[in-house]
């Protein structure tokens, strides 16, 4: 490798934002380094003749400046490949692991080129041809700059015109969690360059789908630059993912097209940022899975990249003992230590960046809980979860938190601060449990668990999302209600596996989770067309109608996994984050069912957004929102009659009506009214339609239809419409949904 070291620092400007910047005439650099001695700004440049194919120039940094080297460099362009080499002390028992020979990433690098790969040379410490060796030993001296990724110089500015953000209401928002590659990789009409690509996301074969369905909002698995965990390498298989961040500021390279690739790193950042632009046009929002926990450097023996050689006890929580380790909250080996304030300086400089620069219209922070740790464990009023409340590059757009972690006490569903959401994995487990794992229990003369927990869930979980002060201030939209999401079981593998089947991983079945709360109706697995116990799949296609039924009828802000229309299926596999293939693309040869199932759930998405009362945007108190005569909420028993005290919780009892009457979306506009009505038992049952005063109830949708055509069909002879005090009859395990009608339409 030929190396030019430049002995005269450049000329020294006030401390630049931290990054590498165009200027002018050059770059302005800066980057954190609090306990070096010295730090270098590698210029690279391939050079064939070199014996690492590379041309190396080292431009020293001033500094430290609070802990920030920094410099002006004349001449620098974007396309320009770099890094940086830290000088310091090497004593991994205090956490100090500054080591020259290995070129590090920037944390802020805008663009990321080339392949990581997983010898000895990208570890800071001597290690085997296997990873292993003495964490506390002496530094390993190769240089790892050919075998790691590079920095790039990004030109970041983009001629798509202005950010036009849709600003879709919470009260009609409908996410749709969607994987770059795995989306569009099969999809009929998108030509064949673009399939899994940032460009594949807006060509109008995707945007048809996702209008037509009645989804609102694309939230993306991540996109920020990862690598593959070394012990996948070892099996020959990658992450799939995507949460093992390289590069908070980086777009993953690999999901551009093979032009912008070739272009560079400025190019793909624009096609990401003129996705985005498109999707806007269509009126679509676009959310992303950012990862802000931990990064892909691993454990104690990770890999020696970025964070750790630059100030690894500034990014990373230790645990305070002699020799220091990473205290590890995430299970993924390391986590940021957002005690700090220049961990929280990254995150918030990274959103700012994706909101702004690329255009995003929210995030859903992995592991946030991890986000809001201080000294004492979780702090809803930590510095960084306040900062994303008054940040004004924040205002407005869609914060969303998985509330929890593996640390201690990481489950805090319900504890972030307004105006945040969260996954409400409260009812995911309620859902699958009333409709899957109860009625198994069922078939084996076990009881269930009643109707309590659903209703709560039904109602928009106030229990969780109600403390606030004032209270009730963040309304249902905060519960994002899911019953599927890109860990676990789809919806179709929900009813057709009871035990998980991850084999294709590699790991003896110890991945993945067993608390799955499925239900194979009696057989494992897929069942073929005439084959004994054909029986059962029409039932398996109810359960998955209910499911989806009762998310897209619930208070709160449902979220699709992306597929779950289209009844696509990984095999049983509940873990597939190493899969990248059909186990974990969609899907989209549609058979009979399939169609029908998509035919529903656009069906009941129009319902959702026709009747502002299936999606209300404040709590219900059983209060009269008018001189209707009815509460904004009630409960009902099949008799008609208001739930009693023992009723709610008695675990027999299985069959739930739900009334809710809700002001229409505009001042004028008649109150929207509905009756759900459930049958959670294995016999069928008669109800007697409930109501505080008379009216007509309209059937507007029957989980037992296969397709929402049959409703035609229902209505011959008046079968649409019944009074309220008349019975109707609910086959087992179904689901109604009754919309009020004056007492002429009959």
């Amino acid at each position: 490798m030929d190396v030019n070291r430049t002995t005269v620092a450049p000329a020294v400007r006030p401390v630049p934002p931290l990054g590498v910047h165009l200027s002018d005439d050059g770059v302005d650099v800066a980057v954190v380094a609090s306990h070096v001695t010295r730090v270098e700004f590698c210029l690279l440049d391939r050079d064939p003749s070199s014996a690492s194919g590379w041309r190396e120039r080292r431009v020293p940094l001033a500094g430290p400046t609070y802990g920030v080297w920094h410099a002006h460099v004349p001449g620098v362009r974007a396309g320009q490949a770099y890094g940086f080499r830290t000088h310091g002390a090497w004593d991994p028992a205090r956490g100090l692991r500054h080591n020259p020979a290995k070129l590090l990433v920037d944390p802020y690098a805008r663009g990321l080129e080339g392949e990581l790969d997983y010898g000895p040379y990208t570890y800071g410490h001597i290690v085997d041809k296997t990873g292993d060796g003495d964490i506390y030993g002496p530094p390993d001296r190769h240089d790892s700059l050919a075998h790691v990724p590079h920095s790039v110089v990004v030109d970041t500015r983009y001629h798509g015109g202005p950010v036009v953000r849709p600003m879709v209401p919470w009260r009609d928002t409908v996410i749709y969690e969607a994987h770059v590659r795995g989306l569009t990789k099969t999809l009929p009409g998108v030509p064949e360059e673009l399939r899994g690509t940032y460009a594949g996301l807006a060509h109008p074969a995707t945007v048809a789908h996702l209008l037509a369905l009645g989804v609102t909002t694309l939230e993306l698995l991540p996109i920020q630059a990862f690598t593959t965990e070394s012990h996948l390498v070892d099996k020959g298989i990658s992450n799939y993912w995507g949460y093992n961040t390289l590069g908070f500021f980086a777009p993953h390279a690999p999901y551009a097209t093979a032009a912008s690739r070739a272009e560079g790193a400025s190019a793909v950042l624009h096609e990401i940022k003129g996705a985005v632009q498109l999707l806007h046009e269509a009126g679509i929002e676009v959310v992303l899975d950012v990862v802000y926990n931990h990064t892909c450097e691993g454990g104690d023996g990770g890999q020696h990249v970025s964070w750790r050689g630059l100030d690894n006890t500034v990014y990373y929580l230790h645990d305070g003992a002699s020799p220091a380790r990473f205290a590890d909250v995430t299970g993924c080996g390391n986590s940021l230590d957002f005690r700090r304030p220049r961990v929280i300086q990254l995150a918030l400089d990274s959103l700012r960046y994706w909101a702004q620069e690329v255009g995003l219209d929210g995030f859903r922070f992995d592991l946030a809980v991890t986000l809001g740790r201080g000294d004492g464990g979780f702090d809803a009023n930590h510095p960084f979860l306040v900062a994303l409340q008054t940040d004004p590059a924040l205002l407005g757009l869609k914060l969303i938190a998985e509330p929890w972690d593996l640390g201690p006490g990481g489950w805090r569903t319900g504890a972030f601060p307004a105006p945040m959401s969260e996954w409400n994995d409260r009812y995911r487990n309620a859902v699958r449990t009333f409709w899957l794992s109860d009625p198994a229990q069922a078939a084996h003369g076990r009881p269930g668990h009643g109707v309590a927990e659903l209703a709560t869930r039904l109602a928009g979980s106030v229990d969780l999302f109600g403390h606030s002060d004032p209270p009730l201030m963040r309304g249902p939209g905060a519960s994002v209600n899911f019953i599927t999401a890109h860990d676990g079981f789809t919806l179709a593998d929900l009813v057709a596996y009871s035990y998980k089947h991850n084999a294709a991983n590699g790991e003896d079945g110890r991945d993945g989770t067993d608390d799955n709360r499925s239900w194979n109706h009696g057989i494992e697995g897929p069942v073929e067309a005439g084959s004994p116990g054909w029986e059962i799949v029409p039932l398996r296609r109810r359960s998955i109608r209910n499911l989806m039924g009762t998310l897209l009828l619930s208070a709160g802000t449902p979220m699709l996994c992306a597929g779950d229309e289209l009844g696509r299926t990984q095999h049983g596999n509940n873990n597939a984050y190493c899969q990248d293939n059909e186990i974990s693309w969609v899907g989209w040869k549609l058979s009979e069912w399939r169609s029908n199932l998509l035919a529903t759930t656009r069906y009941l998405l129009l319902l959702r957004r026709e009747n502002p009362a299936l999606r209300p945007s404040t709590f219900s108190r059983g209060a009269h929102p008018s001189d209707s005569g009815r509460p904004d909420l009630a409960w009902f028993d099949a008799g008609g009659s208001a739930l009693r005290h023992d009723q709610w919780h008695d675990p027999a009892v299985r069959t739930l009506q739900m009334l809710r009457s809700v002001p229409g979306d505009s001042p004028g506009d008649p109150l929207s009214e509905v009756l759900v009505v459930i049958n959670g038992a294995l016999d069928p049952v008669n109800v007697t339609l409930a109501d505080e005063r008379a009216c007509v109830w309209e059937l507007a949708w029957d989980s037992t239809w296969e397709e929402p055509g049959e409703r035609a069909a229902a209505a011959i002879g008046g079968g649409l419409h019944a009074s309220s005090g008349e019975g109707a009859f609910l086959e087992a395990l179904s689901l109604r949904v009754y919309l009020a009608r004056p007492p002429t339409v009959r």
